[in-house]
Formats: C-alpha cells, structure tokens, sequence
C-alpha cells in the first residue's frame, strides 16, 4: 500500500486566508455599491441637463418670437415714416374727416 502524504494546513495559514477573502468580499462590495451610486448620479445629471435643454429651446423659441414682434413694430414705423416723407401723406384734421355708416338690414338686427 501506498502512503499518502497530506499536507495539513496550518491553522494560522486558514485565518489569513479566511481574513483575505473576507477583506476582498468587503472591497468588491464596497466597488458594486461605488458603482450603483455612480449609475445615480449619472442619472440624476442627465435629467437635470435634459431639463436645461428643454428649456434653452424654449427661451429660443421665445426669442425668435419676441425677435419676430420686433420687426414687426420696426416696420410699421418705418412703413409711417416714409409715407409722411416721400409720400407727403398726414392724417386729416376732423373738419377734412367724413363717417361713412352702413344701411342695416333685417338679418343684422335679429
């Protein structure tokens, strides 16, 4: 019959292993929480600039609308100013203005 040789492991050997595998069990779990709370705050920033963005676009959008107005006045001016300088246009004074009123009919009265 053979012998066998069994290597017995020391006990002091076990506990440093078992204390390793401990140490790394806590690191990874300490990493996977690190990673769920990076996964969070990834989140929490892309909707707070998606937010930003909507409402870029709209100020935009408002400006261009304001931008529109403007020009609309500014040429209402301009369209009175040169009708009073190279049309020689005026407003008639109340003597020159005459009121013109409609005949009413059966149907605008009911």
């Amino acid at each position: 019959m053979k012998t066998e040789v069994v290597e017995k492991i020391p006990t002091k050997l076990k506990f440093k292993k078992l204390i390793a595998y401990v140490i790394l069990l806590v690191l990874v779990f300490i990493s996977a929480m690190m990673v769920v709370f990076q996964v969070f705050e990834y989140r929490h920033d892309y909707r707070e600039m998606s937010s930003f963005m909507r409402e870029r676009d709209d100020l935009n959008a408002e400006w261009g609308r304001l931008l529109i107005e403007q020009q609309t006045f500014g040429a209402t001016a301009q369209i009175g100013t040169r009708a009073v300088t190279q049309l020689r246009m005026y407003s008639p004074p109340a003597a020159q203005t005459v009121v013109i009123s409609l005949p009413t009919t059966s149907e605008d009265k009911k």
